[in-house]
């Protein structure tokens, strides 16, 4: 009787741990991974090849970039003349003022009742098609400074650095002795002393500056005279573009001039757009609003015919597109007629049309030379 409740209990018992066991694991365990994991491995395991792409030009790149930008160059020609005198800007034409009327609608904005401004600042806003004369070139940025029949008070601190030799010494060989001319330049160092630089001097100051006495940077621009230039060669690599040249008018016999152009001229820089090269652009002050109309206008026209200057070599473009007159504290901008002071189209004259030209014009010459000589006859 004992040995089978015993053996009753030991049912009970196991069939209780059986019970809690199936309450734990509810189901079978699967020890295959899911379908598909191993496929994934092992595509995780194959290296992914880059695709080469070739050389893209560098006007290429962004393509798709440039397609969402804007055209910088303004064209309004596309639109309508306004009829009246009331109407909204961006449907029409914008009108062009004469650049009196333009100074005039400046000066009225300018007015102790309005912004009460009378001696602000008259900006030129000019910009440029920098195409040049081949296909996919442009012109490059460049700085002037433009010469102007009037002065007016510029706000620039202009430094300037004069090289010339005081003394120049000549030799002259006879048949029997050598003479020796000497020729004292001093007249010249006071002229440019008087013209305004900053300072004048020749070998000396080359010497400071190779020792480190006296800083380049301490000057804005810097004139020289070519009797100085052989000497002037040492600190080429100091001066890098300062260094005085025909091209940017730094060099040159006429120091009483350069030193006017640079003390009291118009300093401008036309630069390019980062993203559409064929855009360039100049900002700069021809004068005060408190100036005479006819002064400003004068100096606006010597800007103009320095920027065009510049210009290149294709023919049947303009290389000034816009002009506006702009006076702040207003954001108001004026258009102006910039082909009244310059050339609009640039034409080309070959040495080989102008000969033939001038070989025409002798054969008319002479024909009708000997015509008169066979009627008087």
């Amino acid at each position: 009787m004992f040995s089978l409740i015993s053996s009753m209990r030991s049912v009970l018992v196991r069939q209780q741990n059986v019970d809690k066991l199936r309450s734990l694991h509810t189901t079978p365990l699967c020890e295959a991974a899911r379908k598909g994991t191993r496929e994934k491995a092992r595509k995780k395991k194959v290296k992914v090849e880059v695709k080469k792409v070739g050389f893209i030009p560098h006007n290429q790149r962004d393509k798709k970039v440039n397609l969402q930008r804007q055209n910088l160059h303004f064209d309004d020609s596309w639109k309508q003349v306004p009829q009246d005198n009331v109407y909204v800007l961006k449907y029409y034409r914008w009108p062009v003022y004469t650049v009196a009327e333009a100074i005039q609608c400046h000066r009225e904005t300018h007015h102790p009742s309005i912004y009460n401004v009378p001696n602000a600042p008259l900006n030129v806003e000019i910009e440029l098609d920098m195409q040049a004369e081949k296909k996919n070139r442009f012109v490059d940025n460049f700085q002037r400074m433009a010469m102007i029949p009037h002065k007016f008070d510029h706000g620039e601190e202009r430094k300037i650095l004069v090289f010339t030799k005081g003394n120049v010494c000549y030799l002259k060989t006879f048949l029997t002795f050598t003479l020796y001319v000497i020729f004292i330049m001093q007249e010249e160092i006071s002229e440019a002393r008087q013209a305004g630089a900053s300072l004048v001097g020749g070998i000396e100051l080359i010497k400071d500056i190779t020792n480190g006495e006296l800083l380049l940077s301490d000057y804005q621009f810097v004139i020289a005279h070519p009797n100085i230039l052989p000497e002037l060669i040492a600190l080429r690599g100091l001066m890098k573009r300062k260094f005085p040249n025909p091209r940017s008018e730094t060099l040159g016999t006429n120091l009483a001039e350069m030193i006017e152009r640079f003390s009291n001229g118009i300093s401008y820089t036309a630069t390019k757009d980062e993203h559409q090269q064929d855009f360039g652009f100049i900002s700069t002050s021809v004068g005060t609003l408190d100036m005479d109309t006819t002064k400003l206008e004068e100096n606006l026209r010597s800007l103009l015919n320095d920027v065009n200057s510049v210009r290149p070599k294709r023919e049947g473009e303009h290389f000034i597109k816009r002009v506006l007159l702009k006076s702040p504290p207003s954001s108001e901008r004026l258009k102006i007629d910039a082909f009244k002071y310059i050339p609009e189209f640039y034409v080309k004259t070959s040495n080989k049309t102008s000969a033939k030209s001038n070989e025409a014009l002798d054969q008319e010459d002479e024909s009708s030379e000997k015509q008169q000589a066979i009627a008087a006859q």
